[in-house]
């Protein structure tokens, strides 16, 4: 378990900010409630934000999202794994490829795509098993555009509803990408380059401007 609990590059769970949010936020007696606790902190005090420039590294650190206050699937479980170690919690990030049956038909053209590769999930060691838990999509997100909010008692794995809350088919797993110590961004870059060969053409503000839910 040595390595889930030390800093990583990116999972960076030793820097001042991460450590300082991560003792804010934990509570609880058992180290499943520390899990639960530090999950919500994470998962609604930091917007999701899938428009960033995923050529920086930036994107993918704890301590990064944390200071923009903003981050996609991948940075939020980042983060969540980060505050996890701090509080002396075992912890690791696993991606799989989804499908989103909701992406907007707009988002879809911009992105070239409604399956997005590398979804970033966290991976939580306790009481004697790893549980996914996925802090992407923060509360007031889920309640905008009717998307069942995910939540997680440290028991049960937390990933994507199959559908929302009007019974639309959602999220679908295709494939998994295995679980790492740290983000193997390097991959998950060239994987997106791979995949969203739109999006990069455009960047993140253009992509972003083209955006309007339906």
């Amino acid at each position: 378990m040595k390595e889930y609990l030390e800093p990583g590059r990116f999972i960076d769970s030793a820097h001042t900010a991460v450590v300082e949010f991560s003792r804010k936020h934990v509570s609880g007696n058992s180290e499943r409630e520390r899990a639960v606790s530090l999950y919500y902190a994470v998962r609604d005090g930091v917007r999701y934000n899938p428009f960033l420039d995923f050529s920086r590294a930036e994107a993918f650190q704890a301590s990064a999202v944390l200071a923009a206050d903003e981050g996609f699937c991948v940075g939020k479980a980042s983060l969540l794994a980060a505050c996890a170690r701090a509080a002396g919690i075992a912890a690791r990030v696993g991606f799989a490829d989804v499908k989103n049956h909701l992406t907007s038909p707009r988002l879809a053209e911009t992105m070239g795509s409604d399956l997005f590769v590398y979804h970033g999930y966290t991976d939580l060691y306790l009481d004697g098993k790893w549980v996914k838990a996925t802090p992407a999509f923060n509360l007031e997100l889920c309640t905008r555009f009717r998307v069942k909010p995910l939540e997680f008692d440290g028991r049960a794995d937390s990933i994507f509803h199959p559908f929302d809350q009007d019974n639309r088919r959602h999220m679908e797993y295709l494939r998994d990408r295995g679980t790492y110590a740290d983000v193997p961004v390097e991959a998950i870059q060239q994987a997106f380059r791979e995949a969203y060969p739109r999006f990069y053409r455009l960047g993140p503000e253009a992509a972003k401007e083209t955006f309007t839910p339906s």
